[in-house]
């Protein structure tokens, strides 16, 4: 069976299972898109829809403090029929969604951009997984169904990543920049992509096209600023000339005013803080999610894919409102790296903390909320497991990463065992 027809039957494979989960069980969407796994504050469809229709009678969706999305999405979704009439159609939009980022996602394993970039060759790379492969293991994971199935508008954003890194391995700087500044639009905080993006692409460009580094890096930044910039003029006149959905779409994700409980670490924190401490302890959140960029994009430079990868981890666990789409992206990359699986220590102990979160988290939510016999200690102490399980991930990840590096820069530590000292 060749390559194009085992994707053609993944992807007719994937739509069936989530149609076939939207036709079997009418309820489980509505379900999922109440659950706060599922949705957050800026990405729930509820209450997109509840914007959509105020948007849709001429009222500012902005006014009451409940809609914090992006403005582009409310033209966009007026010309879908209503989905309280005709879900269906919004339901395969996000089928489709799921299918292009699974796409993108097998062209970058098919790239072998993880394995071999310009500055370093693993010897490990023929070990790897065909992009086939690498689909499907998007497409089936539990949390990327639930995501779709809860239509949460992360998926926007999950598929605009993963676009432009697909345009970034293939050299196309213009698309990759274009799609980030989409992605960015959307959520804000894949704007901390852009440095691993552009070197990236830097990497990716055919020897007889690279410009010094600086003047590329210049024009691509400048593009990023400039199709941002469109954007925001755009929302301004969908916004009927008013630039109030500033603070509602970002202000609410630099400040976090809306501490609707999430998978997330800030939430109860807050909750918990004194007013007098409040803008600190916001600072040092933001400061202590950026700083990662900077580092890992020094230190790896040689992998900026692998930078890019280990960043999606770092964000699932400390952005302001994560959820389970958010570790799915991450969970979508981390297929590419299968060379240096072997390398990983905690492979055992990280699966198994994180099938104990997500078993035990709807339970202790429930206890919480529903049942009454808990309080909110409940639910953020298995929060707090989840974000141990998704921080072994990635810091197991790094470490592989960069042993496979030391290895070929010291051939004779090969199969040895190291201690940090």
């Amino acid at each position: 069976m060749s390559s194009g027809v085992r994707k053609q039957t993944l992807y007719a494979a994937a739509a069936s299972v989530r149609l076939l989960l939207f036709v079997a069980f009418p309820g489980l969407a509505d379900l999922l898109t109440g659950r706060v796994e599922v949705s957050t504050p800026v990405t729930s469809f509820k209450r997109f829809q509840e914007g959509l229709y105020l948007y849709n009678h001429n009222v500012s969706p902005y006014n009451g403090g409940i809609f914090h999305q992006a403005p582009l999405l409310l033209p966009f979704f007026s010309l879908l029929p209503d989905n309280r009439t005709l879900p269906i159609i919004t339901f395969l939009l996000y089928i489709v969604l799921d299918i292009l980022t699974a796409d993108a996602l097998s062209k970058i394993a098919d790239s072998g951009e993880a394995g071999s970039t310009r500055l370093f060759t693993s010897p490990r790379k023929e070990k790897k997984w065909s992009g086939v492969q690498v689909a499907a293991a998007y497409l089936f994971n539990p949390f990327t169904v639930a995501t779709c199935l809860g239509r949460s508008t992360s998926v926007f954003t999950s598929f605009m990543i993963v676009y432009a890194t697909s345009k970034a391995v293939q050299g196309k700087s213009l698309s990759s920049m274009v799609a980030i500044s989409f992605a960015s639009y959307l959520s804000m905080y894949p704007l901390l992509l852009v440095p691993p993006l552009l070197l990236l692409c830097y990497d990716r460009q055919p020897a007889s096209r690279r410009t010094v580094a600086s003047k590329f890096y210049t024009i691509n930044a400048a593009v990023v600023l400039g199709t941002t910039s469109f954007l925001l003029f755009l929302s301004f006149l969908v916004s009927g000339a008013s630039w109030e959905f500033l603070w509602s779409t970002y202000g609410i994700q630099l400040t976090l005013t809306d501490l609707t409980p999430n998978v997330g670490l800030w939430w109860y924190f807050f909750i918990e803080m004194f007013d007098s401490f409040r803008a600190f302890f916001l600072g040092v959140f933001w400061l202590h999610l950026s700083s990662y960029v900077g580092g890992l994009s020094i230190r790896i430079r040689t992998q900026p894919l692998a930078v890019l990868t280990l960043l999606l981890g770092i964000f699932s666990i400390f952005k302001p409102y994560p959820s389970i789409a958010d570790i799915s992206l991450f969970l979508g990359f981390v297929p590419l790296y299968k060379h240096v699986w072997p390398l990983m220590r905690y492979s055992f102990v990280t699966i198994s903390t994180l099938m104990y979160a997500t078993t035990l988290g709807p339970a202790f939510y429930h206890l919480w909320i529903y049942a009454g016999s808990g309080n909110a200690n409940f639910f953020y102490a298995i929060t707090l497991v989840w974000s141990l399980g998704q921080s072994l991930l990635v810091s197991d990840l790094a470490f592989a990463v960069l042993r496979d590096e030391w290895e070929v820069e010291r051939p004779e530590m090969v199969g040895k065992e190291i201690r940090q000292i």
